[in-house]
């Protein structure tokens, strides 16, 4: 057992992997309004009224500044068949859109083509929380369109999909 002032990075990650993440795109776009993304695993609702989300970006991250600045973006629920987006999402540089199917939210922000549902925000606040970001995003738009998948997940430090019950079964 390792109690408060003992806990190292390695054991925290080890013990929370336990908890599984869904796994989003974090979409937006960047002062000369080219898409800009990243894959996120904590990402969560936060208030009905009003309607608020949150996640959680690195303070290192390259992508979120952009974000930021355009103080919008968009949330994509990802299918478990959508390992290949995330791995577009994290690579540091490049076009991480050229192999992506997308069209424009209301905000212009990308909807990445098989997501499950996004959710279209304003930036509501952005606050330092150890070494990651807090943003709330308040949300202006949202729709589910394809609910007959499962959600992509990360469970045990591998992607990973729900088992036993389909949604809307």
């Amino acid at each position: 057992m390792t109690t408060v002032g003992q806990i190292d990075q390695a054991t925290f990650r080890a013990v929370l992997g336990h908890f599984p993440t869904s796994v989003v795109a974090v979409t937006s776009v960047d002062a000369a309004r080219r898409p800009v993304g990243m894959a996120v695993g904590s990402f969560t609702s936060v208030s009905l009224s009003p309607p608020l989300v949150a996640f959680f970006p690195d303070l290192g991250s390259s992508t979120f500044p952009h974000i930021r600045d355009s103080a919008k973006f968009c949330v994509n629920l990802l299918g478990d068949s959508q390992h290949d987006v995330c791995g577009a999402l994290s690579v540091k540089g490049g076009d991480k859109f050229a192999e992506l199917g997308w069209r424009p939210a209301p905000s212009g922000a990308p909807i990445i083509e098989g997501a499950l549902a996004w959710i279209d925000c304003s930036i509501h606040s952005v606050t330092p929380a150890g070494d990651h970001y807090l943003v709330l995003g308040e949300v202006t738009s949202l729709a589910v369109v394809g609910a007959e998948h499962s959600p992509l997940i990360f469970f045990k430090g591998a992607y990973d999909r729900l088992h036993g019950m389909r949604p809307g079964a």
